[in-house]
């Protein structure tokens, strides 16, 4: 995530974080506070925002956690889903164009255009697949977030055997629609 973050603020703003944050120090800015008001005043938000404060104040420990420790983590407790998300996490590693990112609480399957899908341990007995893109073909997708809300659809899997073909075909549209 530091990476593609820090690869998304060099194309979209054309200066590195080490750039952004030694002209942040240049302009006096000395707190988190005072660097998120300066940067929002020249249009950098979001991911690019987070990039230039981890450059100046460090990362959170979670952030600094390896892939691995990400997920084991996001199961520890639910070990019975853990084999629904390697069999979508086996299609991502094999589908052409998808960047798996790993987060504390969930998986974001990415395009180099967007994420589309976020695979979510909701429970101890439920994983969730929400798709930022409606497929009427696909019955068991599901409404399941306020209009507007780019991942307002969702898959909802119980068992490794939920993840059959037309889950796979799912989350195929899925990234073809972000790309």
């Amino acid at each position: 995530m530091i990476d593609s973050n820090a690869e998304r603020l060099q194309r979209t703003t054309g200066r590195s974080a080490t750039g952004w944050a030694n002209a942040a120090r240049d302009a006096g800015i000395a707190t988190r506070e005072s660097l998120s008001s300066w940067l929002r005043g020249l249009g950098v938000t979001g991911y690019n925002l987070l990039s230039i404060d981890g450059e100046m104040f460090g990362y959170p420990e979670l952030f600094l956690q390896s892939a691995d420790e990400l997920y084991d983590g996001q199961y520890l407790d639910r070990p019975a889903l853990r084999p629904i998300a390697d069999r979508l996490l086996h299609w991502a590693q094999a589908a052409d164009g998808v960047d798996i990112q790993m987060r504390k609480t969930y998986v974001s399957l990415q395009t180099p255009r967007r994420k589309f899908a976020q695979v979510t341990p909701t429970n101890r007995t439920t994983l969730d697949v929400f798709l930022r893109v409606e497929l009427p073909d696909v019955a068991a997708l599901e409404p399941v977030r306020a209009a507007g809300d780019p991942f307002a659809w969702r898959l909802r899997l119980r068992e490794p055997d939920d993840v059959d073909d037309a889950v796979l075909d799912a989350l195929t549209a899925a990234r073809d629609d972000s790309r």
